[in-house]
Parts: structure tokens; C-alpha cells; sequence
């Protein structure tokens, strides 16, 4: 099983089981609302197709640079390396996340989604009794903008998930916004315009369907040494090998529609494994309210508008209206 730590939308879920309690009853066959109704396709085993590894300490040199512009065009996905967030930040996130995830279910059930929520414990964006789920638990929260944050839903078991979880989410803020001015730099836009978007934008941090992230960037920290994200390339599934200490990073489709489609957002997935529960981190950075999600006025003086724009509300209502799957509603968003 795949369980997550998601972190604000406008829509809740609907209550569903514990994808952990339903694991742990050993059954031989897995209930049919969570397998998928479709075929798994050809998954790529070459070791040639690993995703780009971007050094973030060196991205003040041309060379750096230009690897992160071709990994955001042609891949969509990168690790990054000497990120500048400290080990033991990391590590004490890890600890207290998969501390959270060891107790019992009635204690995490504490901090479940209450109706109409989106954040808590369980699932999101169930919307009937039929729907086909996920195999995951995750547990969504909005550590940012901090005057937001909900602490109905932060863990007081472990003590010290609320100052690790604080730390570690400003630390991820700091990395999002020095890697947006960088892209911006590689769009030929202004960095300090892209980046205040996102100055005060929500983050939210959660195994899942094919997909791509409706945010701008996304940053994965793989919790447990469980492999399981697969990136969609030419067609074919590429296993995704975390380094160890690095973050994931992908461009979302908010990015993608803010280049007008000179970056990708790319669809991926996390595939169940059989003997062993995956745990991962994914913060979503999105921008802050206000912001209009259309293709940037630098990049379309001279090129035609690929993508419509619409208010960051509507975007996200758009979004939140239904469970995406694969680029569904980067499709609608295109002229």
C-alpha cells in the first residue's frame, strides 16, 4: 500500500476504510473499487532512461542552468541534490511522519477529514460510494501561508511533528521560490515577478492514479526506501530511483500553462508494492490567491496563446470539481 503526506482545495470527501487497516487483514483479494480499469502499459527498465539530477548549488553556473531548462522541457521531472536543507531536518521529518503512520487506527483517526474538509486523515476527493479509489491513505494539511493553517488537523502525536512539520515546510518554501526565479530566468521572464506569485501562495502536503500535479511545482521526499513513482516518457513507464537526501521535484500544470507549454507537467504514478507499504511526502506549491493562470504576457508578445486564463479559483474549482486523471484538466485549459 501507498500511504502520503499531502498539504488547502475547496472541495471535502467522502469518509472511506483505511486503505492500512484493510492491508493489514492479509486478504487475497484486493476489494474491486481500488483496482484500476485499465491495462498496465510496457514499463521501462533501461538504466539510460533515469530522470535528469539537477545540483542546486551549482545552479548559479550556465552549464547548471541549462540541465535544469532541459529537464523541465524534455523530462518535467528532476532530482535535486545539495538543496541546502539540512539532514537532520529531513530525518526528523521522516521519523515523525512514519511515527504518525505506526499508531493505531483509532488514534489517527483523530485527525480525520471532517465533512466538506479537505485536509485531515483519509482520502481525497472521494465524491460517491462507487468511486474507484487509490490505494493510500494520506494525510493532507496546508502548512502555508502560515495565518491559514488549521491545527485542528496537526498531529500532537508525535510532540514534535508541529515544530518539525513547521520547519520543514519553510525550508521547502525557501528551495520552491530560488527554483521558480530559476525558471523563470530559463523562460526569459522576469524571476522576481514569477517568484511573488508564489511568495505567499498555499502549500499542501500525499500512492495515486496516473496523474499530473495541478500546482506549480511539487516536491517528493520518499519517506521509506519503498520505490514506487513511475514518470510517463515517450509512451513508456520509467521507475523512478530516489537519490537518497534528494527531493523530486515536477513541474505541474500550472507551470506548464505559465510557459505556455514550453515546460510539461507529466503524468505519474505510484505503483503498489506487494509486500511492503510506501511512504512519501509530496508538498504542492501552488500560487498565491489572486494570481491570474494564464500563459505569461513575456512569452506570448511574440507566440500565439496555448491556454486559456482564468483566476486561481476558477483554476481550482475547475480542478477540485472532480478526481483528475492522466491531463484531463490540462486539456480543457488548451485554446
Amino acid at each position: 500500500m501507498d500511504t502520503k503526506v499531502v498539504s488547502r482545495g475547496f472541495a471535502g470527501s467522502l469518509p472511506v476504510d483505511s486503505v492500512q487497516a484493510l492491508a493489514s487483514k492479509n486478504l487475497k483479494n484486493i476489494p474491486s473499487r481500488y483496482i484500476p480499469e485499465v491495462e498496465f502499459e510496457v514499463v521501462s527498465i533501461g538504466e539510460s532512461q533515469q530522470i535528469p539530477v539537477i545540483d542546486m548549488s551549482k545552479l548559479d553556473r550556465d552549464d547548471e542552468q541549462k540541465k535544469l531548462h532541459q529537464a523541465c522541457k524534455d523530462w518535467g521531472f528532476f532530482q535535486l541534490i545539495n538543496h541546502g536543507i539540512a539532514d537532520e531536518v529531513i530525518e526528523k521529518m521522516k521519523i515523525d511522519i512514519q511515527e504518525f503512520f505506526k499508531l493505531p487506527l483509532e488514534e489517527k483517526l483523530a485527525y480525520a477529514q471532517l465533512p466538506n474538509e479537505i485536509e485531515g486523515y483519509g482520502q481525497t476527493l472521494v465524491r460517491s460510494a462507487d468511486q474507484k479509489l487509490d490505494w493510500n491513505d494520506m494525510l493532507f494539511l496546508f502548512p502555508l501561508p502560515v495565518p491559514l493553517r488549521n491545527m485542528r488537523f496537526w498531529l500532537t502525536n508525535p510532540p514534535s511533528f508541529r515544530e518539525t512539520f513547521d520547519k520543514y515546510s519553510t525550508e521547502l518554501q525557501k528551495v520552491t521560490i530560488y527554483l521558480i526565479k530559476r525558471i523563470a530566468k530559463n523562460l526569459g521572464t522576469d524571476p522576481e515577478m514569477l517568484s511573488s506569485f508564489f511568495e505567499d501562495g498555499a502549500s499542501k502536503v500525499f500512492g495515486a492514479s496516473p496523474h499530473s500535479d495541478s500546482t506549480g511545482l511539487t516536491l517528493l521526499l520518499q519517506v521509506n526506501e519503498v520505490e514506487g513513482l513511475q514518470i510517463k516518457k515517450d509512451e513508456k513507464w520509467v521507475p523512478v530511483k530516489p537519490i537518497p537526501g534528494a527531493l523530486i521535484v515536477n513541474i505541474g500544470d500550472i507551470i506548464e500553462i505559465m510557459s505556455n507549454g514550453e515546460y510539461k507537467s507529466i503524468e505519474h504514478r505510484v505503483v503498489v508494492n506487494q509486500e511492503k507499504e510506501r511512504l512519501s511526502m509530496a508538498a504542492f506549491h501552488r500560487p498565491k490567491v489572486g494570481t491570474e493562470i494564464g500563459p505569461l504576457a513575456d512569452l506570448v508578445r511574440t507566440n500565439k496563446a496555448q491556454y486559456k486564463t482564468m483566476s486561481l479559483e476558477e483554476f481550482l474549482r475547475l480542478r477540485l470539481s472532480k478526481k483528475v486523471r492522466g491531463k484531463h484538466l490540462l486539456n480543457q485549459m488548451k485554446l
